[in-house]
């Protein structure tokens, strides 16, 4: 199976209609999907992807108290079915933003446990390279077993497990060295990717 990331178009809102609702079915949160989230409370695809685009700019989304972003889908290309989505942040205040990632990804629940976000971090490891980035944090809660497992399996470094006070849950905060990863894991992750 091969898999690439695509931008999000109008020509997937049926796709990512589909796709929030699995996790609705699902009672599964949406991680790294929230800018689409507002779909399930009657925001329309239209204008989640008109805000999508705007928050590219940093400035704009400065103004609005949110950090730029840039979006991607996770497709499969034998069934051109949207597998996941993976956020890219390339501006925030390490220092500040402590608990705050890089990344932030979800894979749809029906599609879980099959390795599949591995290769779309792998992928969103490549495009955080075109964006400039060296190296990227990515946090998740101690809990969620399966995200943890992905980031180490990218050569991420744990450098904390402490509690997020945005939130009061347990979170670990990992690092992964972009170029050292990429290297390292090129040729276990580029047969199922199409660039």
């Amino acid at each position: 199976m091969k898999f690439y990331l695509e931008e999000p178009t109008l020509k997937r809102k049926e796709d990512v209609i589909d796709y929030l609702n699995e996790f609705a079915y699902d009672n599964s949160p949406i991680n790294g999907s929230s800018l689409f989230e507002n779909i399930l409370y009657g925001q329309s695809y239209e204008q989640c992807l008109k805000n999508i685009e705007k928050l590219v700019d940093v400035e704009y989304a400065k103004s609005v108290n949110r950090l730029p972003v840039k979006v991607f889908f996770f497709i499969r290309k034998e069934d051109n079915k949207l597998i996941g989505m993976i956020n890219i942040r390339s501006h925030f205040d390490e220092e500040l933003d402590k608990f705050k990632g890089h990344i932030g990804y979800s894979i749809r629940p029906s599609e879980r446990r099959k390795g599949y976000n591995k290769i779309q971090l792998y992928l969103g490891l490549e495009k955080a390279k075109e964006l400039g980035l060296k190296r990227v944090r990515l946090s998740c809660e101690v809990d969620n077993l399966g995200s943890n497992k992905t980031i180490k399996a990218l050569g991420g470094i744990l450098e904390e497990s402490a509690i997020d006070p945005s939130d009061n849950i347990a979170t670990n905060v990992y690092w992964i060295d972009i170029q050292r990863s990429i290297h390292q894991y090129q040729r276990k992750y580029e047969k199922y990717t199409i660039q």
